[in-house]
Order: C-alpha cells, then sequence, then structure tokens
C-alpha cells in the first residue's frame, strides 16, 4: 500500500473521530475539517519525503566527496525516479506544490543580507546588476536549448517508436 495514502486515511480516520466526539459543532464541519487536516497530512508527509531525499543525497555527496552539491545530486535522483516510474508524480505533487507556492519566504534571509550590506550596493550596485542581468539571460538561453533539445529528442523517439509498430504489422 502507498504510505502517502496510508498517512492520509490515519489523517482522516483520526480526524473523524475527533470531530464526532465534538458535538458543538455543525454537521458539516467535521467533513471540511477531516478534508483540510488529510490535506495538511499529506502535504506534510510529501514534504517530509522529499526533506529525507535532500538528507539522504547531502550525505551521500559529502560521504563519497563529490564534486556536485547532494541539492543537485537529489534532484537527479529524483528525476531519474520519475522518469523510470519507480515513483509516481502525485506521491509528491502537493507537498512540492506547497513548497513553490511558499517560495518567496526562503528568500527573505536574502533580502535581508542585501538590507545589511547596503555599502556593498552603493559601490558595486552596477556590476552586480549586469552579472545578475547577463546571469539570467545566460540561463535563460541555456533552459530554452535544453527544451528545444527534449522536444526534439522526444519526436525523434515517437517517430522510431511509430516506425517499430509499422514494422511489426508488416
Amino acid at each position: 500500500m502507498n504510505p502517502l495514502r496510508l498517512i492520509g486515511s490515519f489523517a482522516a480516520s483520526t480526524a473523524a473521530t475527533t470531530t464526532a466526539a465534538a458535538t458543538a459543532i455543525p454537521a458539516a464541519m467535521p467533513a471540511r475539517a477531516g478534508v483540510a487536516l488529510q490535506r495538511l497530512a499529506l502535504t506534510g508527509a510529501q514534504c517530509g519525503l522529499l526533506a529525507v531525499l535532500w538528507l539522504a543525497a547531502d550525505a551521500a555527496s559529502r560521504h563519497l566527496a563529490l564534486p556536485i552539491p547532494g541539492s543537485v545530486l537529489g534532484l537527479a535522483i529524483l528525476l531519474t525516479l520519475l522518469f523510470t516510474g519507480r515513483v509516481a508524480p502525485r506521491w509528491f505533487k502537493a507537498g512540492a506544490d506547497w513548497l513553490l507556492a511558499e517560495l518567496l519566504l526562503f528568500f527573505v534571509p536574502a533580502a535581508v543580507a542585501v538590507v545589511q550590506y547596503g555599502h556593498l550596493l552603493r559601490d558595486d550596485g552596477l556590476r552586480l546588476a549586469a552579472v545578475v542581468v547577463a546571469g539570467t539571460l545566460l540561463v535563460m538561453c541555456v533552459t530554452a536549448c535544453a527544451v528545444d533539445l527534449g522536444v526534439r529528442l522526444e519526436r525523434k523517439l515517437v517517430r522510431q517508436a511509430a516506425q517499430r509498430r509499422a514494422a511489426r504489422r508488416r
């Protein structure tokens, strides 16, 4: 059984028992609270799985003295698991959606650092801005090239599969 489904059903059954015991709550409220609690448990479990994957990849990267960060290794492992079908995207969707929705909060420390180093911005602000703009353009160009290559590869694989199917029919 899927561990996330088990956690979700446990959260739903716990919410149902807890809300059934409270008689002062209107009848529609327990169902909504149960669904919300189940969604919260599912999102938390998925974020936890992502964190465990990141920690394991980080530990492996440090232990093996790899030249790439553990987060990049974890992403490569997750992509490999997703592409091979060993992991279903729905196992991580709610957690990933929540992390992306709250991404702005993760940049608060960077914003505080900018405020603390105002003199650096006054002295080298134009150079820093040029580097940021050039880096952004470079990333956009490389991403566009990677997407283009990916689309071409996908089209080629689809053509090859169609040719194999046609050859089998003959």
